[in-house]
This record gives structure tokens, C-alpha cells and sequence, in this order.
């Protein structure tokens, strides 16, 4: 609801002298910053307020309307109503409430559901009405969300649901609680089809919605602002005995704690929907028209100390630089759906080639990193968040790239009490058994497990001046010289340059860099990366998926230096026969 004001003018009146005397104006005013709505278009076609850009309550029909093509939604389940089950007595009787809120929003019952058009694409839209009790499910509620989900997961089309609720629908009682596990069972049949889901949260968004079905979508979305939350505000404040800030309970804490993608402004909702139908269509495949086995750089040696210098580079490209140049169409989603947001760790769709991918990479956040990006050490969080986008992509069957450039992982305490070893290990089993194809880079500095949870991949590429080690050159002088001055020295014995790694078979190929290093033009170092992935991502798309699987395992599987005893004993024998070969002197240089 918006203030109306009412103002009497008279004669003298300032500004009133084309107004007859005791003529009213009214004025539509926002509730927050006392802005005139009144000519605003914003406000009249999105119920936004131009100034502080508060979202103001919509009916269903109206978000269909700000989201569905024109003239595409089609209704369902429209017959349904609900009665009074438990014949549930109070001042007002259910049946009457009903009615009320029938007569008043023009609805049945507090959800809409039916097919449409967004942005072209097919889909299903489950909507409910907060002006219709409160937004709760009763029976009605979750049968029609029910039947819209078992559609859409018939029919192989996208489900889009937009929650306003504010709690339970008491007088069903018990019958209004089970809605939650109807709801949830008809979501977890539309996941097992493979089947998007994206979830848009509205003030507010509490109570048997949330907790169940909302929560379950692949992709979600809050309006800024939105009250959000298992419990309504009143009920946290009145059980905390801590004071309750402003921010809190809304769906910009939930998108620090991780559990939100993002927040859209309502204006460009439609838009970021239809962008993420897109990508999940997937309708292009990238090709290979023309073979070319001779797009590598030769493998130079180079001076470790000087890789490692470079790798480091304060102007090097990070991911997100790399994203942005590279990508089309690129949606970052956030949140290990547990605690918080990691932002070391950066995940998102988007489309290479017109190819739809997902992307998972270390942050830096170059030139000028965030205390919260902590230099690209990814906190349990940012794994937890890798292993969200890594699901996401064997789910749907998208191809996977991986950008690597860490010093490691947060060695903090905190980091260890909430399971940081755990993190990394699911993150590597994770990622060794994805079924679509996957290419790992590193460009820039691979340093320690960090870095290789996010490169098990078919294929791992690596730019010339990166570096790949178990640790650090700085450490490995320590622990082998008790000094950090032999820093250089260390850097030559851990063999962690390009050519190193290529010769050792643990990348596959190296990736040239512009002259003098990827700092110096980044859109030249995105160019080069962008021609690497696309020939390989071509020609592991060639291949069948029990190929790749059989190649990865065997790739992974074989590497590392060993022998056995006998095959020691062969080698020294050999090494002492070929010794004594070259102490036999030269009979043409005794002759001479």
C-alpha cells in the first residue's frame, strides 16, 4: 500500500492559480522516502518507487503479466477449491474467509498456475498471491503446485515459481503441514527428469513455502528488500534474547549467508529469467570444421622464478576477466546453500561459442582484491559452492570449464572447524566424476589441493607463464634451506613452470601469452584461451561419454613416478654398465 495525500488549495495558494477554489488533488506518496508516484512509469507499470526503488506488493495476475510473453499464459487447475476439512471453528468460519478473499482478489485460491512464454521459451509458472490468506497452503495450495510441477516434468518445460507466503493455512491444521511434503515430492520428480526450476522469492517469503518447495530450485531469486525466512520476524524477535538488526531477515543477508543466487530488481526480472531459459536449452553445440593439431606454442623452457613473478602479476587477467571477454549472456550464481557466500570462489552459466557452459573459477579479484576474496583462498564455503555448480552441470549435461589461480586453500581455524578437509575432498570426488566433459585451466598460480579440486578434468590446459605446486616456491625454501633467500633455487627444483607440468603429462596442453605475459593485453590472452577451449571442447564433445570417463580415470590414474624393486635393480645395473662403457678409453685417441 502506498500514502495517499490529500491536498485542499485555495486561491492564494502557491503554485494553485489554475485550480478552482476547494479543488482536491491526490497524490500517491512511497511509503519510505514520501517520493509522488503518481507520474512515475516505473510505478505504474512495476509498482516500483523511482527514488529508493522499494517493491511494493503485487497481485498474482499482475507479476504474470510483468513476466509472461503478452497473451501467452494459459490457466490451470482453475476448478479447483478448497472446503473445510476439519469443519474448523472460530469467530469467522473458513468457509466465509474463503469467500472473502475470493470476492476480494478475484481468485479461487492463493496460487496461479498454467503455461506460458518467457522470452519464447515454454514454461510453467506457479505464482502465489499474498493478498489471498496470507499466501499459505491449504490442500488446494499444494495440489495445484503439485499437478504444475507433474506437468512440467511430463511435458520436459521449465518451472517458474514467484512466492509471496506468509505461513501455515491453520484452519486445515496437520493437512496444511503435509502440503509441504506433497510439494517437495512433486519437486524431487521434476529434479529426477532433469527439469529446471527457478525460484523467485517476494516479500515476503516465509513460512511452509519457503521451507519447502521454494528452497528446493536449482536457480534462486529474491526481489531486493524481501522479507524472507523460515520464520516471520515477529517470531525470531520475540525468541532471541540478541537484537535484531535491520538487514537481518532479508534477502540481502541471505545472499551473504549463501542462500540466494542473486538479487533482481524487479524491472529486470523477466529479462534474467529468459536469459537463464536460454542457457539451459542448450540449442547449440560447438563444432570443429578444420583439424589442427599445430595451434600449441612450442614448449620453452623458462626461468621458474620468472613464471612464478609472472603468475602473480598484480594486472594479470583473473576469472572474472576472463569470463567477461570471453562469455555471452553470463549469469553468476552464489551460495553453498549452508552458510555463506565465498566470494574466492566465482560460478555461473553462460554461453562459449553459443555453446551453454558452466564456469567455476578461483578469484583473485585483480588489480584490487577484497579482504573477503582473501587472494583467491577458497574458504569450505567456495567449495561447497563449486560442488552447487559442478551438480548443476552434470544435472543438466552442460560442459564444464574450471579456471585455476590459488595459492592455496583458507588454512584459518575457523575454516577447519567447518570442514574444510571434508570440503576439498568431495570437491575432488566431485569433480573426477562428472559425466560431461570438462577442461581445467590454470592461468595463473596453481598452488597446493586448491587448486587441484578444480582441475581434474579430460583435459587441463595451462598458460605459458602459469605455475603449478604442491607448495609454494617460498615454503619449499624453507623446509629444503632454512632460508628464504635460495627462493629461485626452490623454484627450479619444484619444476613448476608450463613446461615442467607439459613434460611431467600433467597438462595437456599450454595455452601461448601475448608478448612479455597476459597482463599486458588481456584481450589477447582472452582471444588465445578462447581459441584453446573451443578446439577442445569440440573434440571432447566428439567423443562418447564412457570414452571420457575411461580416458579421465586413466589419465589420473597413471600419474606419478614409482618402480619396483626389479626394475630398480635392472636400472642400477644398467647405470653401472654404462658407467664402466665410459671409462674404457677411446683406442682412436690412444693411436693418435
Amino acid at each position: 500500500m502506498v500514502r495517499k495525500i490529500t491536498s485542499f488549495f485555495s486561491n492564494n495558494d502557491e503554485g494553485a492559480t489554475n485550480l478552482n477554489f476547494g479543488s482536491t488533488v491526490t497524490r500517491e506518496v512511497c511509503l519510505l522516502c514520501d517520493t509522488d508516484l503518481i507520474k512515475s512509469r516505473l510505478y505504474a507499470r512495476d509498482r516500483i518507487c523511482p527514488e529508493c526503488r522499494f517493491h511494493y506488493n503485487l497481485s498474482a495476475f499482475e507479476r504474470i503479466k510483468l513476466i509472461a510473453d503478452p497473451g501467452s499464459f494459459r490457466e490451470t487447475s482453475k476448478s479447483l477449491i478448497s472446503t473445510d476439512p476439519l469443519s474448523f471453528s472460530s469467530k469467522t468460519s473458513y468457509k466465509k474467509t474463503l469467500t472473502r478473499d475470493q470476492k476480494r482478489t478475484g481468485l479461487t485460491e492463493a496460487v496461479v498456475t498454467g503455461s506460458c512464454r518467457i522470452g519464447g521459451a515454454r514454461c510453467m509458472l506457479v505464482v502465489l498471491d499474498f493478498g489471498f490468506m496470507g499466501g499459505s497452503m491449504g490442500s488446494v495450495v499444494g495440489e495445484k503446485i503439485s499437478l504444475a510441477f507433474e506437468e512440467a516434468s511430463k511435458k520436459k518445460i521449465p518451472v517458474i515459481s514467484v512466492i509471496t507466503s506468509g505461513g501455515a493455512r491453520f484452519q486445515e491444521g496437520v493437512l496444511s503441514l503435509m502440503q509441504m511434503s506433497k510439494t517437495c515430492i512433486a519437486a524431487n520428480k521434476l529434479s529426477d527428469a532433469g527439469v529446471p526450476f527457478i525460484s523467485v522469492l517476494a516479500n515476503p517469503s516465509t513460512g511452509q513455502a519457503y521451507a519447502s518447495f521454494a528452497n528446493m530450485a536449482d536457480i534462486i531469486l529474491a526481489e531486493p528488500g524481501t522479507i524472507m525466512g523460515y520464520s516471520p520476524l515477529r517470531s525470531i524477535m520475540a525468541n532471541s534474547e540478541e537484537s535484531i538488526s535491520d538487514d537481518s531477515h532479508t534477502a540481502e543477508s541471505h545472499l551473504s549467508h549463501g542462500m540466494i543466487d542473486a538479487i533482481v530488481d524487479r524491472s529486470k526480472l523477466r529479462e534474467i529469467i529468459s536469459v537463464l531459459l536460454d542457457l539451459f536449452q542448450q540449442e547449440f553445440k560447438i563444432t570443429q570444421t578444420r583439424s589442427d593439431s599445430n595451434y600449441e606454442i612450442a614448449s620453452i623452457p623458462k626461468q621458474a622464478w620468472h613464471s612464478v613473478r609472472l603468475s602473480r602479476h598484480d594486472s594479470r587477467p583473473s576469472s572474472m576477466d576472463f569470463m567477461a571477454r570471453m562469455l555471452d549472456n553470463f549469469v553468476e550464481i552464489h551460495g553453498d546453500r549452508y552458510f555463506q557466500d565465498d566470494p574466492s570462489i566465482v560460478c555461473g552459466l553462460g554461453q562459449l561459442g553459443g555453446q551453454t557452459i558452466v564456469l567455476v573459477g578461483h578469484e583473485r579479484g585483480r588489480p584490487n582484491p577484497s579482504i573477503t576474496q582473501k587472494n583467491g583462498r577458497p574458504s569450505p564455503e567456495g567449495f561447497r559452492k563449486a560442488q552447487r555448480a559442478l551438480r548443476l552441470a552434470d544435472k543438466f549435461k552442460i560442459p564444464v570449464i574450471t579456471f585455476i589461480d590459488t595459492p592455496g586453500a583458507d588454512l584459518s581455524i575457523e575454516a577447519e572447524n567447518r570442514g574444510l578437509g571434508n570440503a576439498i575432498a568431495n570437491t575432488l570426488s566431485l569433480m573426477s566424476n562428472l559425466k560431461v566433459p570438462t577442461i581445467s585451466v590454470l592461468i595463473g598460480e596453481g598452488g597446493s589441493a586448491s587448486a587441484l579440486t578444480l582441475g581434474i578434468s579430460d583435459k587441463v590446459l595451462m598458460l605459458e607463464n602459469a605455475i603449478y605446486s604442491a607448495i609454494s616456491p617460498e615454503e619449499a625454501a624453507e623446509l629444503i634451506y632454512q632460508t628464504s633467500e635460495r627462493v629461485e633455487e626452490a623454484a627450479e627444483s619444484l619444476r613448476l613452470t608450463s613446461s615442467d607440468c607439459k613434460e611431467l603429462e600433467i597438462v595437456d596442453v599450454i595455452v601461448p601469452e601475448p608478448e612479455g605475459g597476459a597482463h599486458t593485453d588481456h584481450h589477447e590472452a582472452s582471444r588465445l584461451l578462447k581459441r584453446s577451449l573451443l578446439r577442445e571442447l569440440s573434440t571432447l564433445q566428439r567423443q562418447s561419454e564412457r570414452r571420457r570417463l575411461r580416458n579421465r580415470y586413466n589419465k589420473f590414474r597413471n600419474v606419478g613416478a614409482y618402480s619396483s624393486r626389479v626394475r630398480s635393480a635392472i636400472s642400477h645395473k644398467i647405470t653401472a654398465i654404462q658407467k664402466m662403457v665410459s671409462e674404457i678409453p677411446d683406442k682412436s685417441k690412444l693411436a693418435d
